[in-house]
């Protein structure tokens, strides 16, 4: 007798109310998981990542079989695995011969091209159904979009704060104001302590993929020491737990801040456990809130961390599901430069992005400060090719998926969308790093010299930019200001700029 449904579960779908397991028949329907080569290496995954999700699926399915469940579960050194998806499901199909397979929408659009395919390829019906762990759906996203000549998450977040009721007294905001970013830009100082990230220790399934990982994945990107992601919704609620009650209050103030060895500082790095499914993002807002309103955090705090759920993290989703496939293929500045070396190796003598790329590197995580204004600053300043680095930030991170990576990359860091998702870009001299961190203390560059050998890379690389793109960005009216200090500028001085921009390029064999 066939089995009833197939089930297939993807790696960032370890949510047990995920709507491809709702109504499930232990009796008769089938969970089917599987480890592929082709997934863990179209763009090569930092060591950790593989080893991250890899854990994680394990222990779903073993919960998924305490329910009495059947799992078919395939492993990555399974000696009939075909190494993809597509592979996979139909080998389950012939084995089990169900009357339909279920799935949830993917998160990447080259995995829903798969699933179309298989509509109308695969010899049982496939039903796909609506991804409701997010606030928005695509749907009602494209709704709000439709129009609109360009996308402002302000606007799109505050609807969401109506919809939701979080932090809302009625139908205005509490505290009486919808945003609370100027409060939220604080240098942290030298005698604040940090409490440490918990961490947790790999179990033996962990290890056995981390020994797996190791010996198919040894010339991927990363470290494989130190592993300490939890792989258990127990531990992801723990490490929620200690997010709230030690980190959440001091966030708000210091997110933006940057301190040598401090790899989280007050972050919660909860994004690979949201982003695979093992948190969800409605009880993690919910518990922001409730801190809030126990008087165990501050507004500023809790606001700016909720906003970065509700408001960013929906929003770039629905910019991606709006905007692809195109929307990969812009690239509105000409940015053409290859990546530099040193964001494989670390090797640089600038203190900030050495930092940021050996957290990388160590963590498969870095905050979305190292992110922006420093590995992604500096690659917008360098006219780095979109494509380019948008692969590495997209194979470097424990949370990155295309659906998150891409907006934030393309639109955000590379202002490659010509500005649909952000109405400037993120562009920055080495006076902004200066602020907001210690890195510059103990680098040979000064962030206060404009010229010369000693300057601070990024004094020539910002100026250089704004002349490199004056045709693009002059009428931007968020670049007034610069430009118009441009515009006063001397020949010389403009001169001196390009040269200097131009050795910075030669050391680094950009030109």
């Amino acid at each position: 007798m066939g089995t009833g449904t197939l089930r297939l579960i993807l790696g960032d779908q370890l949510t047990r109310s995920i709507a491809s397991l709702s109504g499930i028949d232990a009796d008769k329907d089938v969970v089917l998981m599987v480890e592929v080569m082709a997934e863990a290496t179209y763009v090569p995954h930092h060591k950790q990542k593989i080893a991250f999700l890899f854990s994680a699926m394990r222990h779903f399915a073993e919960v998924l079989r305490s329910e009495g469940i059947k799992v078919d579960y395939v492993r990555l050194d399974d000696e009939d695995n075909s190494q993809s998806f597509d592979g996979e499901l139909r080998r389950a199909v012939a084995r089990h011969a169900p009357e339909q397979v279920v799935v949830t929408e993917p998160g990447e659009w080259r995995v829903w091209q798969m699933m179309q395919e298989w509509t109308e390829t695969l010899p049982v019906p496939l039903a796909i159904r609506a991804d409701d762990r997010f606030f928005c759906s695509r749907g009602a996203f494209a709704r709000w979009a439709d129009g609109r000549r360009q996308f402002r998450m302000e606007f799109f977040y505050r609807d969401m704060r109506r919809q939701t009721g979080l932090l809302m007294e009625g139908a205005n905001p509490v505290g009486g104001q919808w945003n609370f970013d100027h409060d939220n830009r604080r240098r942290l100082p030298a005698d604040i302590d940090v409490p440490a990230l918990p961490r947790f220790s790999p179990d033996a399934v962990t290890r056995e993929v981390i020994a797996l990982v190791g010996d198919r994945f040894g010339d991927h990107f990363g470290a494989l020491d130190g592993f300490g992601w939890a792989v258990t919704r127990e531990d992801a609620l723990r490490a929620l737990d200690h997010f709230i009650g030690n980190r959440l209050p001091f966030f708000g103030d210091y997110q933006d801040a940057m301190r040598r060895g401090e790899d989280f500082v007050f972050h919660a790095a909860l994004s690979p456990y949201l982003n695979c499914g093992l948190l969800t993002a409605r009880e993690v807002c919910n518990r922001a809130e409730a801190a809030y309103e126990a008087g165990e955090a501050p507004l500023n705090a809790v606001e700016g961390f909720i906003r970065q759920i509700l408001g960013w993290r929906e929003y770039v989703r629905g910019i991606y599901w709006t905007q692809m496939p195109g929307y990969k293929d812009g690239n509105r500045l000409g940015a053409k430069r290859r990546l530099p070396d040193f964001y494989w190796s670390g090797k640089t003598d600038m203190v900030c992005l050495a930092e940021s790329i050996r957290n990388t590197r160590d963590n498969a995580y870095a905050h979305h400060i190292q992110r922006l204004m420093v590995t992604g600053n500096f690659a917008l300043l360098a006219g780095v090719d979109p494509k380019e680095i948008e692969d590495w930030y997209l194979l470097v991170y424990a949370d990155a998926y295309e659906w998150v990576e891409l907006p934030n990359v393309h639109g955000m860091v590379m202002f490659a969308d010509g500005g649909l998702l952000a109405s400037k870009p993120y562009a920055a001299s080495g006076a902004y790093i200066h602020r907001m961190s210690d890195y510059c203390g103990s680098c040979r560059y000064d962030p206060n010299l404009k010229t010369g050998e000693a300057a601070c890379p990024f004094n020539p690389l910002y100026w250089n930019f704004l002349i490199e793109n004056e045709v693009a960005l002059k009428g931007n009216p968020r670049m007034a200001m610069p430009y118009k200090t441009l515009e006063r500028m001397t020949q010389d001085r403009r001169a001196e700029i390009r040269t200097d921009a131009d050795a910075v390029f030669k050391r680094l064999g950009l030109n």
